[in-house]
């Protein structure tokens, strides 16, 4: 068996103009994250630790933030476009661990939610992603609601 670990990582800007996705999931905010597709941070995060442990480049590469067709897209079908990436190179996905970095809105209540998605797009169980949240205790453009990022590792296997 081979196993490999991906690292990934995404940053948006918050702006008032657009709506807050997280983990495919639409989350009440007065603060949305800036990007060519929903700016999803946590599932960008995700298809480039993914991308990553599979050698496959990047999220850029796959999903070029210039090209129109990818405008306003919902992450959730990059993510599923990565699964078949991963899936046709003959990768398994053994398990995600992620941290969104967000001063507010609370995202505790809604992390089930966010692995529910995650787990059906992926084909993996709920045990299999960790997604916890955090502030950065009004320190710096995170703390100060200028900005969301997202960590997440994974661990493949062929």
């Amino acid at each position: 068996m081979r196993i490999r670990i991906g690292f990934g990582v995404d940053v948006h800007q918050l702006s008032s103009e657009r709506e807050l996705f997280i983990g495919g999931k639409k989350i009440e905010s007065d603060l949305g994250a800036l990007g060519h597709s929903d700016a999803d941070v946590l599932l960008h995060a995700i298809c480039d630790a993914l991308l990553g442990a599979a050698n496959l480049r990047d999220i850029g590469f796959h999903f070029s933030d210039t090209d129109p067709q990818y405008k306003g897209i919902d992450s959730k079908i990059l993510l599923e476009r990565v699964y078949v990436l991963l899936r046709e190179k003959g990768y398994s996905i053994g398990n995600l661990d992620c941290t969104v970095i967000l001063e507010k809105p609370k995202l505790n209540p809604h992390i089930p939610d966010m692995q529910a998605i995650i787990a059906s797009i992926l084909k993996i169980d709920l045990d299999d992603i960790s997604i916890k949240a955090t502030t950065h205790e009004k320190v710096d453009s995170f703390g100060e609601r200028k900005a969301v990022k997202a960590y997440a590792s994974c661990l493949i296997m062929k």
